[in-house]
């Protein structure tokens, strides 16, 4: 037996309910012990008619429009229905009554009261009353026997009764029920019911089981019980054809029994477990309402529906097939046309007055066969063109299924042609959404919400008071409150910084009118209306910058400027469901298509309405969680388009990934209840916020009290997201997602928070540093890697460094070869790029990256080889030079000698002795050699070469003096203003090392260049002519071999011949390479004196105090480390 859940709402205070259905159905009715009764029209009814009826309500009746309650005032009174209006008191008590309900016919009432008695009172004369008198405590409900001959109550005494109506007198009285003073104190309710039709049996809900008695008799027949029923049963209730019946418990279990199986066929559990005080079910036997005692509603979907069709087919099909036989056979499908009301199929399942069929509800599913019309669907009326009674439904094809089983063939001849026809089983349409405004509570409210956004709110009052609408601003700098009176009956609106929109449907004597209030107008008339052609109506409307926009019912969408004037005009594809702007964005929703299954197919576009129009969505489907519907549509306060489905679902437009929608957070999660909501009136990317307003069992909030406004936090549905990684991966990507604003802003001409954007990436950058030395901490390699592809230039230098002291080679040299890579892409970029920064800008950056690279590699190397033999020694030292060469002709400077080092690296080593350690571990002899506390750069040996980054990071600079510098080296870095030429080539080069984190900073080398540096840019950051640095063995043998390797393959670029000169020079034998060392050795003795002399020279200048400018530069260095990368190391590695 399927059977559906709802959600709870919330519909009352907490305390005491009941629950009746109107007996067509077409209504729930509730009340409560806050006094008041509800009427509401399903489910979903957000704004039900509200009755008060006393201070508080214990028990309601509904029968022929009469609405009878019992109240805390000690009276039974009577209302009209659905008005509302007091229609009398129909009959008083000494104290409380517990309990009312009606005849079948509605004639009579019968209430019982915590005074002892049981009165019978007559509607149509309140002075018939009978009194019926014998319970000793206060009787907790009372039931009439179909026939109006008995009347059964259950009391606090433990005991149940049968009355005689017209004699007044008992006529059995069971013992069953535990004694208690009062009802309060009274372990069950005791809601007694009796089987409808017939009577036959009465069901007495007795601790964990329901007794059933028989009619006249008033004898014991059976007892129908679940091994999961624990707890007590508080009510019971039959369904309408007599087969089921149901129980409700003190502890939320709701339970279904097949009486005549005495089997327990559904078991359902309160989704908060409350206790269930009322219940009652569907005149159509699909559905059962009930209440608990927190004062919430709640309803069970197709209760019966599989069981009542498998039965119905059986006894449809010995009636009808003999009622078939002796028609024609074009008249077959009239039998079951007919709503008889013999089946049970007609009891139990369909009726034509449902309320709950008559209206697609919002939450729920369409896997059942039950149309918005409360009968089966035919599924073979949607290939016909012609809607007549002749058209065969659900019934007739389950009889034409079991005749062709039955035995007796007589039958068969004229059901052989309607079997033929073309039957539909494939999925339904589903209903179209109306059209509505985001940020506006529905129109069929009183009191409500026209427009809650980031502007201000508009409030819309309609009643028998007042027609007006209020309009307030969040900064009443824009401009003060207002008050409208809303004599056109406005029902659309939108509010901005720059006017209010309203618009009117159309009646048979006014057309759809578009009004403006434009406040910001610099003249006097600040208000223009437009009347839209007949039979045209507004169905939905935004404002932007400097425009509005109005879709209509036309299919057409109007664009005005903000002073009233006419501009563009076209059609739109399908009926429209919404509209937002922002700036020169207009969003625009509409129907695409028709859905199926529950689902909505909506189509958006989204026009740019600046000086260049365009189109930036053509049309695309707009994603929907399945079963939903749009709730809201709009834009962030940054511009980003965003949109929340009935499921709660937040999505933003992602432009870097073609225009996709990203779901960025679920509402639901942030529920308490399944029938609590979070209605959304604005998104904020910086900071990242979701202002909502929460709503108590409903999808909308009230007007008053003035609802308070909540912040949600984002976040995407990643997986895992309970682990560590998750957790980074997430972030990561959501601080992507949410600051791909600043590239849109900027590409629209906007300003941009150039702070703010320095510090989203740094915490990118710092996320995929956690998520890299995570994947180091796990050996996962290849995902370090990967991860570093994401990384900007310097950082990847960082990870380099991470890697090799973690003795991870084989990963230092994947990302070093990444490094390279991205310092190309980086040049190319720079070269493409039309604004034109000094050329040693962006020469000197990568210069500097270079540099750390090859301290990187040489780090690793001397870590891979502290144990090998001098030969390996010589090949790898042929191998780093050669690929030092590479390096620097792949910077692309012009018309230098590519062999030759960076100005950075000249200096650094008296000569290249590849033959030995030393002659490689030269540069880091500097610091090495006590004098580590005079070099700014903090200069060391390769098993240390990440501790000095651990040191600098612990400086605390202010970053005043160094804002410019400190910015993300991979953006354009801005140099400091020079005093002069060469200082300005040498500042420039310092900052690009502080970015990059470099660790081979020698003070001899800044010294030759000051003297040394060309004016030529090129020159400048490439190389320093008066001081080229001695030629290696590789170069002396690739300037000699140069012109063969041309010979056999002359279109090979410079990094592709160095590449080839690497590979051969490999191939040489160890005799071999040694020689060219050797050569290249002789003649540089004299070079390398030199530069030792004036090595020794500084470092004596240096303890005395040294000279002024060698101390700017030292201070200068000391200031570097606070950069992004900088403090990424302190995180990543841990203080040596």
């Amino acid at each position: 037996m399927p059977c559906e859940r709802k959600p709870i709402r919330y519909g009352h205070s907490e305390g005491h309910t009941d629950v009746c259905f109107h007996e067509d159905g077409n209504w729930i009715v509730t009340c409560g012990s806050d006094g008041d009764v509800r009427i509401w029209e399903s489910l979903d009814d957000d704004d039900p008619k509200s009755i008060n009826v006393g201070e508080k309500a214990y028990s309601v009746a509904l029968r022929n429009g009469k609405l009878v309650t019992a109240v805390s005032n000690n009276t039974v009174q009577i209302h009209t229905f659905p008005d509302g209006d007091p229609d009398g008191i129909l009959t008083r008590f000494t104290t409380n009554a517990n309990h009312v309900t009606f005849n079948t016919s509605g004639t009579k009432v019968a209430a019982g009261s915590s005074d002892f008695m049981v009165k019978v009172v007559d509607v149509a004369d309140s002075s018939k009353q009978k009194t019926l008198r014998g319970h000793d405590a206060p009787v907790l409900s009372v039931a009439f026997d179909p026939t109006d001959e008995f009347l059964a109550s259950s009391s606090c005494d433990g005991s149940v009764a049968v009355w005689s109506i017209e004699d007044q007198t008992q006529v059995v009285n069971w013992t069953v029920l535990q004694k208690s003073s009062d009802v309060s104190n009274a372990k069950s309710l005791c809601r007694l019911a009796w089987q409808p039709q017939s009577g036959k049996l009465l069901a007495v809900p007795v601790d964990t089981t329901v007794q059933l008695y028989e009619r006249n008799s008033w004898t014991h027949v059976g007892t129908l019980s679940d091994d999961l029923l624990t707890q007590v049963i508080n009510v019971v209730v039959w369904s309408p054809c007599g087969k089921f019946l149901a129980a409700g418990t003190v502890g939320g279990v709701l339970a279904v029994w097949d009486v005549e199986a005495k089997l327990c066929t559904e078991r359902q559990k309160h989704e908060r477990g409350y206790t269930v005080c009322g219940m009652a079910w569907h005149p159509s036997g699909g559905q059962i309402a009930y209440t608990d005692t927190e004062g919430c509603l709640g309803l069970l979907d197709g209760v019966c529906a599989s069981s009542a069709s498998s039965s119905s087919s059986s006894s449809a099909t010995t009636k009808n097939t003999k009622a078939a036989a002796s028609k024609e056979p074009k008249d077959y499908d009239d039998l079951f046309d007919d709503d008889d009301g013999d089946g049970l199929l007609d009891q139990c399942v369909s009726d034509s007055g449902s309320p709950a069929k008559n209206a697609v509800e919002e939450d729920d599913d369409d896997d059942d066969l039950m149309p918005a019309t409360g009968k089966p669907r035919n599924r073979g009326s949607f290939l016909d063109d012609d809607d007549d009674d002749n058209s065969q439904d659900t019934g007739s094809m389950k009889v034409d299924k079991l005749a062709e089983d039955d035995a007796d063939s007589a039958i068969l001849p004229p059901v052989a042609p309607t079997v033929t026809r073309p039957v539909y089983d494939g999925p339904m349409p589903t209903p179209p959404q109306k059209a509505f405004q985001p940020g506006s509570t529905p129109t069929h409210l009183m009191h409500r919400f026209m427009m809650w956004n980031s502007v201000g709110i508009v409030r819309c009052y309609n009643d028998d008071q007042d027609n007006a609408i209020d309009v307030e601003f969040h900064d009443t700098a824009i401009h003060h409150a207002m008050h409208l009176t809303n004599t056109l009956d406005h029902c659309i609106t939108d509010l901005s910084q720059e006017a209010v929109l309203l618009a009117c449907k159309a009646t048979d004597e006014l057309a759809s009118k578009l009004q403006c209030l434009h406040f910001s107008s610099w003249d006097t008339n600040k208000e223009w209306m437009v009347d839209l052609p007949k039979g045209e109506d507004v169905q939905a409307l935004c404002l932007g910058l400097g425009w509005a926009a109005v879709g209509t019912s036309a299919l057409l969408l109007r664009l005005f400027s903000i002073g009233g004037v006419q501009r563009e005009i076209f059609s739109l594809p399908g009926p429209v469901v919404c509209m937002a702007g922002h700036g020169e964005q207009l969003l625009i929703v509409y129907h695409r298509g028709t859905g199926f299954d529950g689902d909505q197919a909506l189509g958006v576009q989204l026009l740019q309405l600046g000086r260049k129009k365009r189109q930036i969505i053509h049309g695309e489907p707009l994603p929907l969680t399945r079963k939903s519907y749009l709730a809201w549509v709009g834009f962030s306060a940054e511009g980003t388009p965003c949109s929340v489905d009935s499921e709660g679902v937040v999505r933003m437009l992602n432009r870097s990934m073609g225009n996709t929608w990203t779901p960025i957070c679920n509402t639901r999660d942030s529920c308490k209840g399944k029938s609590d909501h979070y209605w959304v009136v604005g998104i904020h990317e910086n900071p990242q916020q979701l202002r909502c307003i929460p709503c108590k069992g409903s999808r909308f909030p009230p007007t008053l009290p003035r609802p308070a406004v909540s912040i949600l936090p984002f976040s995407l549905p990643l997986c895992q997201t309970s682990t560590e990684k998750g957790q980074m991966e997430e972030q990561y990507w959501r601080s992507v997602l949410f600051h791909n604003h600043f590239s849109f802003l900027s590409s629209s001409g906007y300003e941009v928070d150039e702070e703010g954007q320095r510090q989203q990436e740094k915490e990118q950058q710092e996320a995929l540093m956690k998520m890299f030395a995570l994947s180091c901490k796990l050996e996962r390699e290849f995902r370090c890697v990967e991860l570093a592809e994401m990384m900007t230039q310097s950082v990847v230098t960082l990870a380099i460094r991470y890697a090799s002291r973690s003795r991870r080679m084989i990963l230092a040299q994947k990302l070093n070869e990444l490094a390279l890579e991205k310092a190309n892409q980086l040049q190319e970029e720079e070269e493409e790029e039309p604004e034109e920064e000094p050329t040693y800008h962006s020469t000197a950056q990568s210069t500097g990256f270079n540099q750390a690279s090859r301290a990187s590699r040489l780090s690793s190397s001397r870590a891979a080889q502290e144990n090998g033999e001098d030969e390996e020694d010589e090949e790898e030292a042929g191998q780093e030079e050669a690929m030092e060469a590479e390096e620097t002709a792949e910077s692309r400077r012009p018309r230098m000698n590519p062999f030759s080092k960076g100005p950075k690296g000249s200096p650094e080593r008296p000569s290249p002795k590849p033959v030995s350690k030393e002659g490689r571990v030269n540069p880091f002899k500097v610091s090495g050699g006590g004098k580590s506390s005079g070099s700014p750069a903090g200069q060391i040996r390769a098993a240390n070469v990440l501790d000095t980054m651990t040191v600098s990071s612990r400086k605390p600079s202010a970053l005043a003096s160094s804002s410019k510098q400190s910015k993300a080296p991979v953006l354009k870095p801005l140099a400091p203003k020079p005093r002069s030429k060469t200082q300005a080539t040498l500042l420039q080069m310092s900052a690009s090392k502080g970015a990059s984190k470099k660790l081979e900073e020698k003070e001899p080398e800044r010294e030759t260049e000051k003297r040394t540096v060309q004016p030529s840019p090129a020159a400048a950051a490439a190389d320093n002519v008066e001081n080229v640095r001695p030629k290696t063995g590789f170069q002396l043998w690739l300037e000699e071999n140069r012109k063969s390797i041309l010979a056999d393959s002359p279109d090979l670029e410079e990094t592709e011949i160095i590449k080839e000169a690497m590979g051969r020079f490999r191939t040489l034998s160890a005799d071999d390479r040694l020689k060219w060392t050797e050569r290249a050795k002789g003649g540089s003795a004299e070079a390398a004196d030199l530069k030792k002399r004036k090595r020794e020279e500084e470092e004596e200048n240096k303890e005395v105090g040294g000279e002024m400018e060698v101390e700017e530069n030292s201070a200068k260095k000391k200031k570097k480390p606070q950069d992004t990368s900088a403090k990424l190391s302190a995180f990543a590695f841990n203080k040596s």
